[in-house]
């Protein structure tokens, strides 16, 4: 079920870049407190480390030592590579949760002995037993032996005639001679294999004898590693529990390492869901999208009915919020400003996306739907998305059914985002609070979607703009339009200047929030300026009235004085006094034009007017009154920057295809139109055309291939489905 939503969404392609990074393949569900496993994450996430090697799953193992079995060497090998991560593991210096978590994981000294007796790779090492050491000695030697003899027979002058060539031939692990027939005359041995041009390839009697040695030490050593299987079994077999809980262990690291590395290889982060229903996604991105618009919801009511241009990114927005909430359920990253967004976690997600009617199933598309439907009442703590909600049936009846039935779930607490083309069921739902309505906007100065929205409006499908630009005669759309009706056609006039000057006011809103937050800073800084010389100038008249309450105090003292001489003294100390006191200096104040860059402090602008004391800045669009006194120049004036004009005109063809047909033509014909069709295809804003080139004897369609590969405007193309000309024409996408 998991997976099924997973592919739904299009994050096959994301499931795969996970599953990459995990040593070995599990559920992407994590048992236990969700609060805990975050911490962990993000510890994680914050130091470098190795990543665990691959690891076969061991519970058929477990089931075995738990029924005393002597398992294999190589999946003793497996659990020795668990300990030596572990081992690893604990030589760096978590913290929090993480560092308690792996503190509490003590590896048993029979266990630590059975890791030490394997090598980095799982492989048992030859040093843990003298047989090993000789054994292997022993398999060099005969290595050698082997390689002596048959290179002694190759260069022995009674072979040689017979030789094929002087190559080492192995059939079936041995080494063999490839000899003509009448060899045995020369050479003693067994045929293993004949060749296809019927030579013999011959073992040599003496190498059978070598490779016979070879074999049975071969079989020694297996010998010497079963009896270290069955020992290190039963020591295993006393230890089951530690080895499950070590095992689960690893299952656990392992998720949390392969969600950390995607997320740095991805620059994603984590977002730790809570138990809310609310949905609120800043900058969020859909990982299947290359170079996508990031998006930003504030979904916290019970349904999204997102309406509006085609192809202008309703079905994605839909799959992006069920995407996120997704993903931060199962602690998974993604694009998204952690610290700006909110997500809460559902018990179930569903989406009714696809068309279920199709010869298998036997059903419609507006009865799957109603099925589809009919299996929601009585859910909980769901969160669905259904895309073309009205499809299969008269969207006016239609809007009536889903009405009341979206006004249904809505009392089971069943959250809902449902995209649509119709207004009469956003404009019949727009009355429920529960709603909230999110248009898909389209740019008519360049007759494109935007892929932005704007909230709390209804938007236009914008169906004849839509068929303009792919290609649809301008007199046959204009024939539509009078069809459709000017009564219509003005409604969809008044949506469209709706969305305009909403759209206007979204953008002007937003400068106005960002002036806000510069002027809130301004006035922060010009107080924190103001703190600042109140501070310096009360620091400055205490050591004033400190210095000269010194001097006067010292004459005050020369009149007491009877002596003369010190009385002199003393007033020479007072003058001394006076005249060490450091007086502030008064600073000239610069001369200022207007248009001078200046700076007060941290804040820089530029000189709009000079009155007697105070001079009119503009810093970032605002206007601040400052003292003449406390500006400084900030180098030369600041001149509005003047950017060279460039007027591009482009005619576009009078008349234009999405098809081109090649059949008949040479290719370098063919080659010629076919550029020239690219050409009037991305004037005319078509983003896929379809080129007919036919099977034939293959060169013209090698040639079409090869020009499009070459084409720096094409961003795909692939053999048409086979409607539609299957190999014989290629569908093209800029």
């Amino acid at each position: 079920m998991i997976d099924e939503i997973f592919l739904k969404l299009d994050l096959g392609e994301y499931l795969e870049r996970l599953n990459a990074f995990l040593a070995r393949q599990k559920p992407i569900f994590l048992q236990g407190d969700r609060n805990i496993h975050f911490k962990n994450i993000i510890e994680l996430s914050r130091h470098e480390f190795n990543a665990p090697p691959s690891v076969l799953n061991l519970d058929d193992a477990l089931i075995r030592l738990s029924k005393q079995a002597v398992l294999g060497i190589n999946e003793i090998g497996e659990f020795a590579k668990i300990l030596h991560y572990f081992s690893y593991l604990k030589t760096l210096n978590f913290d929090d949760k993480l560092g308690e978590w792996l503190l509490k994981i003590e590896i048993l000294p029979a266990m630590n002995e059975i890791g030490a007796s394997f090598d980095k790779n799982a492989q048992l090492k030859d040093s843990i037993d003298e047989r090993f050491v000789q054994i292997k000695s022993s398999l060099e030697m005969k290595k050698k032996q082997i390689d002596a003899e048959i290179r002694r027979l190759i260069y022995t002058k009674s072979i040689t005639p017979y030789l094929v060539d002087t190559q080492v031939h192995f059939v079936n692990e041995s080494e063999t001679l490839l000899v003509r027939g009448g060899f045995n005359h020369a050479l003693k041995g067994v045929v293993a294999a004949r060749s296809s041009g019927g030579y013999f390839y011959v073992l040599p009697s003496a190498i059978e004898r070598l490779k016979k040695e070879q074999s049975e030490l071969l079989d020694r050593r297996e010998e010497v590693t079963y009896e270290y299987a069955k020992k290190f079994s039963a020591i295993m077999s006393r230890s089951l529990p530690f080895l499950k809980f070590i095992n689960n262990a690893f299952d656990i690291f392992d998720s949390y390492q392969a969600r950390v590395n995607l997320a740095k290889s991805c620059d994603f982060d984590f977002v730790l869901p809570d138990n809310s229903s609310d949905i609120r996604l800043k900058n969020f991105a859909h990982p299947a999208l290359k170079n996508p618009k990031s998006i930003s919801v504030d979904f916290t009511k019970s349904v999204l009915l997102i309406t509006g241009v085609n192809a202008g990114g309703k079905s994605m927005l839909l799959k992006s919020i069920i995407t996120a909430s997704l993903l931060a359920k199962y602690l998974l990253p993604m694009k998204i400003d952690a610290n700006a967004s909110k997500i809460g976690v559902f018990k179930d997600y569903e989406t009714i996306i696809e068309d279920p009617q199709n010869v298998k199933n036997d059903i419609s598309t507006f009865a799957g739907r109603m099925l589809s439907f009919s299996k929601l009442f009585g859910k909980k703590s769901l969160i669905i998305g259904i895309d073309e909600i009205e499809l299969g049936t008269d969207f006016e009846e239609a809007a009536s059914l889903y009405s009341v039935l979206i006004s249904k779930l809505i009392e089971q607490n069943i959250k809902m985002i449902i995209t649509t083309h119709h207004k009469r069921l956003a404009m019949l739902l727009s009355k429920n609070s529960e709603v909230e309505l999110v248009a898909a906007l389209y740019d008519e100065a360049v007759r494109r979607p935007k892929f932005e929205f704007l909230k709390g409006t209804i938007g236009k499908s914008y169906a004849f703009e839509t068929a303009e630009r792919y290609g649809i005669p301008l007199n046959l759309v204009a024939e539509a339009k009078k069809e459709y009706g000017l009564d219509k056609q003005n409604l969809n006039e008044i949506i469209s200047k709706t969305l305009n000057l909403e759209a206007e006011l979204k953008i002007k809103l937003d400068e106005n929030f960002k002036k806000e937050q510069k002027l809130d800073s301004l006035i922060e800084n010009l107080k924190s300026q103001k703190e600042k010389d109140e501070t310096r100038v009360n620091e400055l008249i205490s050591r004033l009235e400190r210095e000269y309450f010194h001097a006067i105090n010292e004459a005050k003292n020369a009149v007491k004085l009877s002596d003369t001489k010190e009385k002199q003294r003393a007033i020479n100390r007072a003058n001394e006094a006076k005249t060490n006191i450091a007086k502030p200096e008064i600073k000239k104040v610069e001369i200022l034009n207007i248009g001078d860059s200046v700076r007060y402090e941290k804040i820089k602008g530029v000189v709009l007017s000079i009155s007697k004391n105070e001079a009119m800045i503009q810093s970032d669009g605002i206007k601040l009154r400052v003292p003449l006194n406390l500006l400084k120049k900030n180098g030369n004036p600041v001149q509005a920057e003047t950017k060279p004009k460039v007027n591009i005109k482009v005619q576009k063809p009078k008349s234009a295809n999405v098809v081109l047909d090649l059949h008949g033509l040479r290719a370098d014909e063919a080659i010629d139109r076919l550029d020239k069709f690219i050409s009037d295809s991305l004037v005319m804003g078509f983003e896929e055309v379809s080129v007919y080139h036919g099977i034939g004897t293959g060169k013209l369609a090698f040639a079409v291939k090869n020009f499009l590969k070459s084409h720096p405007s094409v961003r795909e193309f692939f053999d048409a489905p086979p409607n539609q000309g299957g190999f014989g024409a290629k569908i093209v996408r800029f």
